[in-house]
């Protein structure tokens, strides 16, 4: 594939942006100004935390809160921040600055980029999302510091305070706490800020613009209707599973309140977030299994998250309910779902299941030493840029790192993009094949 500026497609202006980005920030990370050790970080370990930090994920093979430096820390959030927002955001704000104007082909890149319907009205979006964006993590940043005054420098608090308000909102959950959240386990302040953060960065920009304009339910959009039902169920049957399935194993000596804290804690960091409050080790089988579900699923389009996204898996359900009430038309909210939607939807969950799959089975052989569950839950999480790990991440062979690294590179520009962006561009014909019947199910 010949790769020139006038015939890039939107698609791989995109890969080819996050290449860039991860590129030079595993090159910063190797300087050893960003490291604790002077010697440096090796290639693959470079690589694999600058894909963590731009895919907004979490996982790591060293210890953030050890083996960087200030200058370290501060690449992985410039990072970080870059990745959440998107490429075309940065790139747009930039341009804001300098005073020039967006091309049609740079506004086809944004499109794409933060997954909108149209090119209409997106430079107005990107004002309001790096608006957004600024005032919550600015908001998160003054309360936690609050928080962390208490019991902390100033400077020492005004740092954590920031740097975790970023991590937080784009739900990439990287700490410099050295051990996550755990130390805050029945801290409700920090608890409730942070999920905050990880929904607010979670239910998509489109969905924010949309609720502070008009809050009424009924005259939102379809778009905001399936992101607000869906991630309101998932959040309540997953505290009710989660807090069900832990009552007796990890939240065991805690106190009753803490439980809840805890259990809602569990439900919302799997969103695509990465922190976690509790040993995620620790947590049972079914507890684990159940949180991969929750990973797959993820985050809602044109957010800071990942996953095959919220309205993806309201689709497939809508879809289902259709076709058990032999329904000819997909319909939901008073509105039908185009044909083309659901092909889509199919498309990215297959894409999306395959790589889980391949992945897992590969690690099965490079990391014969671990069990399947932990291989299969640190690759739906690296998939759904979720960061969250049973404690094998630093264990992984260089093999291992480098198939966890592109299954972060996929699931951060999406499988469906990756594949349009490498794939052979087909022309809609002029003409079509007789249909024929085929027997499924």
């Amino acid at each position: 594939m010949k790769f020139n500026r006038s015939s890039l497609t939107p698609a791989q202006f995109l890969v080819i942006g996050y290449l860039t980005v991860i590129m030079t920030g595993a090159f910063l990370l190797m300087l050893p100004i960003a490291t604790t050790n002077s010697s440096g970080l090796r290639f693959i370990d470079a690589i694999f935390t600058a894909t963590s930090a731009t895919c907004v994920t979490g996982l790591i093979v060293v210890n953030t809160a050890t083996a960087f430096t200030l200058f370290g820390q501060i690449v992985i959030l410039i990072m970080i921040q870059v990745g959440g927002l998107g490429i075309m955001s940065m790139s747009t704000m930039i341009a804001f600055v300098l005073g020039k104007k967006i091309s049609l082909k740079e506004r086809l890149i944004i499109q794409e980029d933060l997954n909108q319907f149209g090119i209409s009205g997106l430079v107005r979006l990107i004002q309001y999302v790096l608006g957004f964006t600024f005032a919550i993590e600015g908001t998160g940043a003054l309360l936690l510091f609050f928080r962390f005054i208490k019991d902390r420098p100033f400077w020492e608090a005004f740092y954590n305070a920031v740097f975790h308000s970023i991590s937080a909102f784009n739900n990439a959950g990287f700490d410099i706490f050295g051990n996550s959240l755990e130390n805050f386990t029945g801290d409700i302040a920090v608890n409730l800020i942070i999920m905050g953060l990880i929904i607010l960065g979670g239910i998509g920009f489109g969905v924010i613009v949309e609720l502070t304009n008009n809050f009424k339910f009924k005259k939102t959009s379809l778009q905001t209707k399936i992101v607000l039902v869906i991630t309101g169920s998932l959040l309540i049957i997953g505290f009710l599973v989660i807090f069900a399935l832990e009552y007796n194993n990890t939240l065991k000596t805690l106190p009753f309140f803490e439980k809840i804290l805890a259990s809602m804690f569990l439900a919302v960091t799997p969103r695509t977030a990465g922190f976690n409050t509790v040993p995620t080790g620790a947590l049972h089988i079914s507890t684990l299994f159940f949180i991969i579900i929750l990973m797959f699923i993820g985050a809602s389009p044109g957010s800071t998250g990942g996953g095959i996204k919220t309205t993806t898996f309201g689709v497939m359900l809508i879809t289902l309910k259709s076709m058990i009430t032999v329904n000819e038309d997909i319909e939901v909210y008073n509105r039908r779902l185009d044909k083309d939607i659901i092909f889509k939807t199919l498309s990215i969950t297959l894409l999306a299941l395959s790589l889980v799959v391949i992945v897992t089975i590969t690690l099965t052989v490079t990391e014969a030493n671990m069990s399947f569950l932990e291989l299969l839950f640190e690759t739906v999480s690296a998939f759904a840029t979720v960061g969250l790990s049973t404690g094998i991440t630093d264990e992984l062979s260089d093999i291992g790192r480098l198939l966890i690294t592109l299954t972060m590179f996929a699931g951060r520009v999406g499988p469906l993009t990756l594949a349009v962006a490498f794939g052979e561009q087909k022309r809609k014909g002029i003409y079509h094949y007789p249909k024929e019947k085929v027997m499924v199910g």
